[in-house]
């Protein structure tokens, strides 16, 4: 019951009820409130006494000692640019909180809190212990105004997501992964009915395509937006998800029914664009949920998601659209959608802590009268302005990519493979119809080779992790982020060598298969390639890993969606042959960086404004 309490389904039965079905523990008559929240006298002489994990009392006991010597000095020492006693006081009680979610959780919001290299070592150490029987009460941080911080009741806390069952984690995780899909699968899903767009609104070729480029370029849009809407508390993961799915559902039905070009264009772009939160922020609720050391395996499952759903869509439409008509395809986004929207209303519970301890705090002060209850997060937010989240949210992502040319490069080089990816949907026709005599559906069977490459990528990933990674980190710490680099050395020569294989040998006279193999060893290139390129950016820039890629995922979308639409132009005019081999140069050209990356991106590190030091 408690899945079906903490998803929108359980909120909304409370809502109606009053709060007397699916009740939280804090609700129920023979609920025990714990002493320090319910006494705040007796928590206050507890946390006197109590002790932090040994790695932070030196820090902890600094933070003591400037507090009794006045705020001016502990500003000082702490080096902070806010004189004022209240805002000193606020920043003391996030410093504290910080340190202290970094001794006791392995997760994201330890990751982002990481400012040094230092942190990041002590996040992995605590990810990489492993004793899960033991149970230990949180005593809760206490603020200089006497604010009581609201925290986990204990270290094994069932409502704190690092805690759920395995199974509630793999269902969560497999709702998140198949929202995922059908998204990705509302781009592709198109691509058999552009033709039939062609005859019936009288437009060329190119014009139809911006079906898919404006579906794309819209879903790189929306993570600007919906990303920083996901990380304010009070909002959490939950409401963007549902609220948008379901207009990006609500949205089939008139695309499907669209009598002019215009109108269909504009609709695939809002579809494309509400369909987006999952897109900005579902790896966010998978870290919600999984520590440091295994969250690159959830990770690179939600990925062959986002991977597979572009795939699965020319194969999904491409025998119906024959039979039937262009629109089918249209209708069978609606039939995916409803489906997986439902199970998303009544089953994926909220992910993220800041929300779930927020609520509690709420609770709690309703239970005891004491208003000195309060989450970490509300005193965060209250202090945040509207400008801050305007800033994180569209000129800290064009401020990375600007000022730091790691971020650039690796945003390029992704985005050159991505738009390559999306130009296999205007060159598959010209290939296989053309010159193998496909059909439609046969054409999009050939998309199969995507998902092949993804699995076979995910197999030798994974292999990589369990195999190298995770004992070396258990034995020697997290290391240097440029060895997380490694495998995109051997994989990035795989991208452009599929792309030469399947350039030369689609020309009719080889067996089809061939070509194929291009694909399928091109894809294990990407994927791989991908892979190590966000978690090389990810710890190498903690602090401020939403909007690096909030703004990659913008760059890559915006070029894929140009790639859809000079693809076949260039394809035509250059041949598919030479085309090809033209990107694959490109991406040849791009392989030195990453090797510039492995042996000098120490340098680099040291020179940015925005690294863990």
């Amino acid at each position: 019951m408690d899945l079906i309490r903490d998803a929108p389904l359980g909120q909304v039965i409370r809502y109606l009820t009053g709060n007397r079905l699916l009740q939280y523990p804090e609700e129920k008559s023979g609920f025990e409130c714990p002493s320090c929240y319910a006494h705040p006298g007796t928590e206050k002489a507890a946390s006197r006494q109590s002790t932090t994990a040994p790695s932070l009392s030196f820090i902890d006991g600094l933070l003591e000692k400037e507090l009794e010597e006045g705020l001016t000095e502990l500003n000082n020492n702490l080096h902070l640019t806010r004189t004022e006693t209240d805002r000193s006081r606020h920043e003391l009680s996030k410093t504290n909180t910080a340190r202290s979610a970094l001794s006791r959780v392995g997760s994201r919001i330890a990751l982002e809190q990481s400012k040094t290299r230092a942190d990041l070592e002590q996040a992995f150490a605590i990810a990489s212990e492993s004793n899960p029987s033991t149970s230990e009460p949180v005593q809760p941080g206490r603020t200089a105004d006497g604010t009581i911080l609201v925290d986990w009741y204990t270290t094994d806390d069932p409502a704190n997501p690092q805690n759920w069952s395995k199974t509630k984690k793999g269902m969560v995780t497999a709702l998140i992964c198949i929202y995922t899909t059908a998204v990705y699968t509302g781009s592709a899903i198109y691509t058999p009915s552009a033709e039939g767009v062609m005859h019936v609104f009288g437009v060329s070729a190119t014009a139809a395509s911006l079906g898919i480029a404006l579906f794309v370029f819209a879903y790189g849009l929306g993570p600007l937006i919906f990303s920083p809407l996901s990380e304010i508390a009070s909002i959490g993961r939950n409401p963007p998800y549902i609220i948008t799915f379901a207009i990006f559902t609500i949205l089939c039905v008139p695309t499907a029914l669209a009598d002019n070009f215009a109108g269909l264009m504009v609709l695939r772009f809002l579809q494309g664009f509400f369909g987006s939160p999952i897109l900005a922020t579902g790896g966010a609720s998978l870290q919600d949920m999984f520590s440091l050391i295994k969250l690159p395996y959830i990770l690179c499952c939600w990925a062959a998601a986002a991977c597979i759903g572009p795939a699965l869509g020319p194969i999904i439409s491409g025998f119906s659209v024959a039979a039937m008509n262009w629109r089918w395809s249209l209708w069978e986004m609606l039939w995916l959608a409803a489906p997986v929207w439902l199970m998303l209303f009544a089953f994926l519970p909220e992910t993220y802590p800041e929300n779930i301890l927020l609520r509690r705090a709420r609770r709690l002060r309703k239970l005891t009268g004491n208003q000195n209850l309060k989450a970490q997060s509300e005193i965060n937010q209250a202090s945040r302005s509207f400008g801050d989240v305007v800033f994180e949210a569209l000129i800290r992502p064009v401020q990375l990519i600007v000022l730091d040319p790691a971020i650039a490069y690796a945003d390029l080089y992704i985005a050159l493979c991505y738009a390559i990816f999306y130009s296999f949907f205007e060159v598959f026709p010209l290939v296989y119809m053309e010159r193998y005599g496909f059909n439609a559906g046969e054409t999009g069977l050939i998309f199969l080779s995507i998902a092949v490459g993804v699995v076979i990528a995910i197999a030798a990933y994974y292999a990589y992790l369990y195999y190298v990674v995770e004992p070396e980190i258990r034995q020697t710490g997290l290391g240097a982020p440029e060895r997380r680099l490694i495998p995109a050395l051997f994989s990035s020569f795989l991208v452009p060598i599929g792309l030469f294989i399947f350039a030369w040998t689609g020309d009719g006279h080889i067996h089809w298969i061939v070509s194929c193999v291009g694909i399928v060893l091109n894809m294990i290139g990407v994927f791989i390639l991908f892979q190590c390129v966000f978690v090389y950016l990810a710890f190498s820039y903690p602090m401020f890993a939403g909007s690096l890629f909030a703004g990659n995922d913008t760059a890559r979308s915006t070029l894929a969606a140009a790639a859809i639409l000079f693809s076949r132009p260039m394809f035509l005019n250059l041949g598919v042959g030479p085309g090809v081999s033209l990107l694959a140069g490109l991406t040849t050209l791009c392989i030195g960086g990453i090797f510039i990356l492995f042996f000098y991106g120490d340098k680099l590190r040291a020179r940015s404004r925005f690294t863990a030091k």
